[in-house]
């Protein structure tokens, strides 16, 4: 099963997968859609049946260090994969850079798309909006980011009423697309966006408040399949996943 932040989805698998051991990973939410495009082809191509979970980078973080859950290979932020590889809960040399996410913006499908094409503009459409949907403030990439540009645009306060903040992305993007209020804002990494039917892209946050983050694999120290970790890290990051990646809303790493 791989465990999609507060929902799921069941694994695909071949006959031939579904012989062999099941890899485990966390991942950071942002690469979830390029997890599960890719999923098919690695199982059909003899790879093992994938078993994980998505979610905020420091929750991946704890389950990882905790050893609460099993994992062969952990995908978060560079920065962070290479704090646990110096720390030695990632294999040294396994890293593989996969693509830099973008932070932006959306609203409800069929909702006006507000102008947020320059800082005084993303102001105005924050401050004016009726509820802002996004990741947990503390723990996730884009819920960091976005709760600092609001600071910076002195709206920490005035709009504190209004937040709407989940474990992670994907679960802030679902939410806006069930239930939000005419008027919501919600904000996370592009690649969760672009996933979540109901909702539809406005655009990346305009500089200065734009954040590129760079997500990367790694093999964890304590995997029971090396191997097959790191080959789904040499997949996902493999250039002619190139396309692919784009449409998940990766950006290249060069």
């Amino acid at each position: 099963m791989i465990a999609a932040g507060s929902g799921g989805m069941t694994a695909r698998r071949t006959d031939n997968a579904a012989q062999l051991p099941r890899l485990a990973f966390l991942s950071a939410g942002a690469a979830q859609g390029l997890v599960q495009a890719l999923q098919p082809a690695f199982e059909a191509g003899g790879g093992p049946p994938l078993a994980g979970r998505f979610g905020a980078v420091g929750a991946m973080k704890d389950a990882l260090l905790t050893a609460a859950e099993a994992c062969d290979l952990f995908i978060s932020t560079d920065t962070m994969v290479r704090e646990l590889i110096a720390a030695g809960h990632l294999a040294a040399g396994s890293a593989v850079p996969i693509g830099h996410v973008p932070t932006g913006v959306a609203v409800g499908a069929g909702a006006a798309l507000p102008d947020i094409g320059s800082a005084q503009a993303l102001r105005s459409a924050l401050a004016g909006a009726t509820a802002l949907y996004f990741p947990d403030p503390e723990r996730a990439t884009a819920g960091i980011h976005f709760a600092r540009v609001l600071g910076e645009l002195g709206l920490t306060e005035s709009t504190r009423a209004r937040w709407r903040t989940y474990p992670n992305g994907a679960t802030a993007m679902r939410e806006l697309a069930a239930g939000g209020p005419v008027g919501a804002i919600g904000c996370t990494q592009w690649t969760e966006i672009l996933l979540t039917p109901g909702v539809q892209p406005v655009a990346l946050l305009p500089s200065p408040y734009g954040l590129a983050t760079l997500y990367t694999a790694a093999v964890a120290a304590r995997a029971q399949s090396p191997a097959a970790a790191a080959r789904l890290a040499t997949w996902l990051g493999a250039t002619e996943h190139a396309a692919l990646r784009a449409r998940c809303g990766f950006e290249a790493t060069a």
